[in-house]
């Protein structure tokens, strides 16, 4: 199976999700919260530094649990932000 190439707007999403997951972190170690969720720390290392920009959705909603977010917020927190030009138009 080829796997196709991630886009601009994929990779963005998935450095943004890195973001809001160590934001959600906070002073807790990598080791702490991926042990917490059963994985290993080098996958939620990939994910926060945003090598995994499409992680699976177990993978994720247990870590929003244990870090105590809403997955409404973190998909919020993930969605792009509308172009300059696209609110000018509307």
């Amino acid at each position: 199976m080829v796997r196709v190439p991630l886009t601009p707007d994929e990779r963005e999403r998935g450095a943004r999700l890195g973001e809001v997951l160590r934001a959600a972190r906070g002073p807790r170690s990598m080791t702490e919260v991926a042990a917490a969720v059963g994985m290993p720390v080098e996958t939620l290392r990939k994910i926060e530094s945003g090598r995994v920009p499409t992680p699976a959705f177990f993978t994720i909603a247990a870590l929003a649990t244990e870090l105590s977010l809403p997955l409404d917020a973190l998909v919020a927190a993930c969605r792009p932000e509308p172009d300059a030009a696209e609110s000018r138009s509307a």
